[in-house]
Order: structure tokens, then sequence, then C-alpha cells
């Protein structure tokens, strides 16, 4: 069978330049209104889009004299939004380090049951000692022990979603038997970090479980995503890197015992589409000259732990930065900047230029045509399994890539032209998870 393309989009507020609330057309309050969320998903449907998904953490992210910072909670976006879609699939991100497993294995099944089986999470470990302080914490713990932390949060979600079998309900009014008891189980999980009892008070969702997704590329964050996800949204700013961490990935799934094409692999995009390339980057430049530089010398300063003053904004990084070794923040993100940086001899102020757009993710001004071409180039190169797509601005960003380049790719025969399934693991040609308490106990009998 041959590879279908994925597409998610991947919504935020006005749209993923930082700059873009600026725009005569923004809306600076947007991010504050349902409509705007149910218009974007509505027009991601229209566009046969797989998924839409949310980015989320507990801390106000930015300086909020800067840009639009403040974010409604992510599933309760996706509830109202699954009410006003049919067949979208919705992806939410939630931390391992700031929620309850029981808990949050309740929201994602209601939010599952709500859609019709359309939901998933994208699981972060949330870095950052502001976040920490959130939640009574001095500092973010070690980012080693966060993974770890996560890969045992996700093992008692899983086993929470299988605290019922499938077919538990019977709903018997003549004997007065709603479910059956013997299917519903206690998980009595004690680790580390995690002693739950369960059985979770919602019963199997119409997927079985979410979607699991995840975005870190560190080496931790690779050990995780090969072990446990299902979508991986990354960032690479070449097609050489793209290849090495696609083949890198699928390989480490497969030596975990895993089919590889399971694991769907989706760089994220930063498009910005004119009628013609001078008309795209004209565009471009005007969202870049709305940038405050000031204020991002500060951000990469505080990334780099550099005083603000070792950045000269015409100069370029200076020769001695922290090694990823010693960041305990987004490692994988810090390494990609650098790099970029230190590749194309980029200046500060031409390094936030660059980074206004995407934080790191690849930007691309020119053509319905040439992002096609992009989007094409990596998929049959083996550097991507889809595209995780941050339209620059919001909503036109993603109206123009709906209704220029997605027909392209339609034509060329490499994305959907209607919805074959209903579900968003069926949008991922992902198999629905056999219920881990009914293999056992099957294995058991068959002893």
């Amino acid at each position: 069978m041959s590879r279908t393309l994925h597409l998610n989009a991947f919504l935020m507020s006005t749209g993923h330049h930082e700059a873009s609330w600026r725009l005569p057309g923004s809306d600076p309050l947007a991010h504050l209104d349902i409509e705007h969320y149910i218009r974007l998903a509505q027009t991601a449907e229209r566009g046969k889009f797989d998924s839409i998904f949310f980015a989320d953490s507990p801390v106000i992210q930015g300086d909020p004299g800067r840009r639009p910072v403040g974010k409604l909670e992510p599933t309760v976006l996706l509830t109202a939004i699954a009410l006003r879609t049919s067949r979208l699939g919705l992806i939410a991100t939630a931390s391992t380090s700031y929620n309850d497993p029981y808990n949050l294995a309740r929201r994602f099944a209601s939010v599952d049951w709500v859609s019709g089986g359309r939901v998933g999470w994208n699981i972060v470990t949330t870095a950052g000692a502001d976040a920490a302080r959130n939640f009574g914490l001095d500092d973010v713990p070690d980012h080693r022990l966060r993974y770890e932390k996560a890969a045992e949060f996700v093992d008692v979600a899983t086993k929470l979603w299988d605290s019922w079998d499938d077919d538990a309900y019977i709903g018997d009014k003549e004997l007065g038997i709603h479910s059956d008891p013997d299917k519903v189980r206690e998980i009595n999980h004690v680790g580390e970090f995690f002693r739950v009892a369960g059985p979770l008070n919602v019963p199997r969702s119409p997927q079985g479980y979410p979607v699991l997704v995840q975005a870190g590329s560190s080496e931790d964050g690779k050990g995780f995503a090969a072990r446990y996800a299902e979508a991986v949204f990354t960032a690479q700013q070449t097609l050489a890197d793209g290849k090495q961490f696609y083949a890198d990935l699928k390989d480490r799934a497969r030596r975990l015992g895993r089919d590889p094409g399971t694991v769907k692999i989706l760089p994220g995009i930063v498009p910005v589409i004119g009628d013609t390339e001078a008309h795209a980057r004209e565009l471009d430049d005007e969202l870049t000259n709305l940038i405050q530089p000031e204020y991002q010398r500060r951000t990469l300063a505080e990334r780099f732990n550099l005083p603000v003053e070792a950045l000269d904004l015409d100069s370029e990084l200076p020769a001695e930065l922290p090694t990823e070794d010693e960041v305990q923040g987004a490692k994988s993100r810090f390494t990609l900047i650098v790099n970029l940086a230190r590749r194309e001899r980029l200046t500060v102020r031409q390094l936030i230029a660059r980074l206004g757009g995407g934080r790191g993710h690849r930007t691309f001004a020119g053509t319905a045509e040439q992002v096609a071409d992009t989007i094409e180039e990596w998929f049959t190169e083996g550097a991507a399994d889809g595209f995780n797509v941050m339209p620059a601005a919001l909503p036109s960003g993603l109206d123009v890539f709906v209704d220029r380049v997605v027909p392209i790719l339609q034509e060329r025969g490499l994305f959907r032209t209607e919805y074959t399934d209903s579900t968003l693991r069926g949008h991922y040609g992902l198999a629905r998870p056999e219920n881990q308490f009914s293999v056992a106990a099957d294995a058991a009998i068959a002893q």
C-alpha cells in the first residue's frame, strides 16, 4: 500500500509569527474567541486535514506586552470544536510534570467520547523554572527525570483507559444489569512516581485511547517517542537534517519491536504564500518589519544563559555558548537554533527574524506551487510522513493553504480528496489498540 501524506494544522491565536497580531486584518483578542478557533477548525476540515493541534503550557510564555500570551485550556477548546466538526482530529498538549494521571486520563477519554473518537494527546514534560514555581517547586526537575516520570505517567494513563473492557457495557433493562463488573477492574499501580488504584470512571473510549503524540527531539525525547509516540511533531531546518531524524527515529522504534510505519513523523513548516515569489517575500518582510528585536534579544539571552549585553544585534552569536548538556530546558530546540545561526552565519538581528515566524521551525516564503514542491520533496525523500502546518498569520494563512496548496497535493495523488474514516486513528492509519488486560487474560486462559 502506498504511503499517504498527513497534514496537521498547528493553531496559535493570530498565527505563528510573533508579530501577526499587529497586521491590519488581525484581531488582537482572537486568542480568547472560541468562534475564531471553530472557524479555523472548520477550514482545516474543509481541507481534509488529519487534525488540528493546540500547544499549551501551565505558565505565561513570553512577555504579555509583546504578543497575545493568554491561552484557553486546550481540552475545553477541543470539546467545543468537536461539536461543530465531524471528521477532523483534535490534538491537545498536556504536561506529565504538572498533571495527575487519573484526572488527565479522564479528560482525554471524555473528549474522545464527545468527539466520537477524534482526540490525540501531545505528551510534554514541560521545561522552565517559571512553570515549576506555579506548582510550588523552586526549579524544574532534571531533564532525564522528567522523561522517566513521563514514561510512568503514560503507563498509568493507558492502564486506566484499559480498565474497562470494550464489552463491559450490557444495558439489560430486564435483568437490571448495566455493566459487567468483572470487566471493570482496578489497576493497582504502584510505581516510583504514582500510586493509582483505578478503575477510571469513564468507559473505554471509541479509539481505545487517544493517539499518543510527542514533540521532543533531544536524546531523551527521541527515546521516549520511539517507545510510545504514534505521531511526532518535530523541527528540522534542512532536508538532510529531516532525513537523518526520520531514519534515526524509525530505527529506534524498530529496535524496540515496533512497526516504524506506526510512528508518523511531521516536521513543522511555516509557509508564507503569495501569488508570486516576490509577493510572498513582501508578505514575509511585512511581518519581519513588525518584530520588536529588543524583546527577542532578551529571550535569546535567557535561552543561552547570557547577559543581554553579550548579544549584539548586528554581530553573530558569541563563540562561547553553553552546551546542550548544560541546558535543562528545551535541549533540542537550543541546539537547532545554535546550528542555524552558525551554519548561515546569521547576526543576532537576522536570527531573530528567522525565529520570529516559527521559533526554530522551517519558514518558507513562496508560491503555493513552491510550498507543495517542498512538501512533496520531504515526503518522497524520506524526511517526513506529513507536515505540521503552522500558518504565519491566521486565519488568512490557513485559508490560502487550504485553497491553493491542498488542491495541488491532491492533484499529485499525495493527499486525500475525501475522508475515509471517522477517527483520528483512522486518519493516521493506526489500528485501535487492544486492551492490555484482555490480552493478558486471554493469554492466561490459553496456557
